[in-house]
């Protein structure tokens, strides 16, 4: 890793240039009015069990989304994480108080068994090392503490994505991905149990926004979801440019493939929202196998039961 806590290096093992990510989370942080660019982190929220956590930790916080929406009834001290920052400088003010740690997210600096909750949105698809990431949550969590995080999916701008890629093909020969690769709702689950968790939710939900065409899709993307979200492609194997001939006929694919019945397009977003918590003797477990004193098969009479009872 950099001296900043940036993991670095190019392949398979590590598709993100992390170090790009950095500067376009610090260069989307110092952007005109930001708020106006938080509509997709504002759409997606974590959402805990009740009563108090005395100390939280927010993984990829960015300008502090998550705080905003939290209370001191809720947390009594929270910490922010982030690789960029000019987003922890320019956070948005919250109630509680806070500490800002300019970190990533693979190499949390942090104690073994510190944090009665973990938070993060819409940060760990930028990841290298997923399994590394959700191991380091799991670390510096407590016993019977939680994780509770949010991260774009693999149909995330499926449409874009496809469209781009046939106009690619048909006008140059071959395709590069100008839309990261996400992660796989079939994997989730497995990440979060190799990595320690029990008691595992995982849940998709999407996000639909309606464009005029093509063209909109992508000035919005650039101008708001993807730049001052500091949501632009760090793939090492990104393509610098798109030619004018691909992009009319990626917008002319686009509308014949997802068009609206009023012309308009779609732009999806999909949203995997996860749930885990670590170990504690006080947890409820599952009975051991064999011990259970009704069968299925009984289930099927209790309709007959109750009727006698009934009489």
């Amino acid at each position: 890793s950099s001296p900043a806590g940036v993991s670095s290096g190019s392949g398979a093992l590590s598709p993100f240039d992390r170090g790009l990510k950095r500067k376009q989370k610090n260069w989307a942080a110092l952007q005109a009015e930001p708020d106006k660019c938080d509509y997709l982190r504002e759409e997606v929220r974590a959402a805990g069990r009740g009563g108090t956590f005395s100390l939280a930790l927010d993984v990829g916080s960015g300008r502090g989304y998550i705080a905003q929406h939290l209370t001191k009834e809720t947390v009594e001290k929270f910490i922010q994480v982030d690789i960029a920052e000019n987003a922890l400088k320019n956070a948005v003010e919250s109630e509680i108080p806070t500490v800002s740690v300019v970190a990533d997210e693979e190499f949390l600096p942090f104690k073994e068994d510190t944090f009665d909750l973990v938070v993060s949105s819409l940060s760990l698809h930028w990841v290298n090392d997923l399994p590394r990431a959700f191991k380091e949550i799991h670390q510096v969590l407590k016993p019977d503490g939680v994780f509770i995080g949010a991260m774009f999916g693999g149909d995330t701008l499926y449409e874009l994505r496809c469209s781009l890629q046939l106009a690619e093909l048909e006008r140059e020969g071959g395709f590069s991905p100008h839309v990261s690769p996400f992660t796989a709702v079939s994997d989730l689950g497995h990440l979060l149990s190799r990595a320690g968790f029990n008691t595992l939710t995982v849940d998709t939900d999407e996000i639909q926004v309606n464009y005029p065409g093509l063209f909109e899709v992508m000035e919005d993307l650039q101008g708001k979801y993807i730049l001052c979200m500091g949501e632009s492609n760090c793939s090492w194997n990104r393509k610098p440019l798109l030619h004018r001939e691909t992009m009319l006929a990626a917008a002319a694919i686009y509308q014949e493939m997802y068009g609206n019945s009023d012309g308009s397009v779609p732009a999806t977003f999909q949203i995997y929202y996860m749930i885990g918590w670590k170990f504690h003797e006080s947890q409820a477990r599952p009975a051991q196998r064999g011990s259970a004193t009704v069968s299925f098969g009984d289930l099927a009479k209790i309709n007959g039961v109750i009727s006698r009872v009934k009489k």
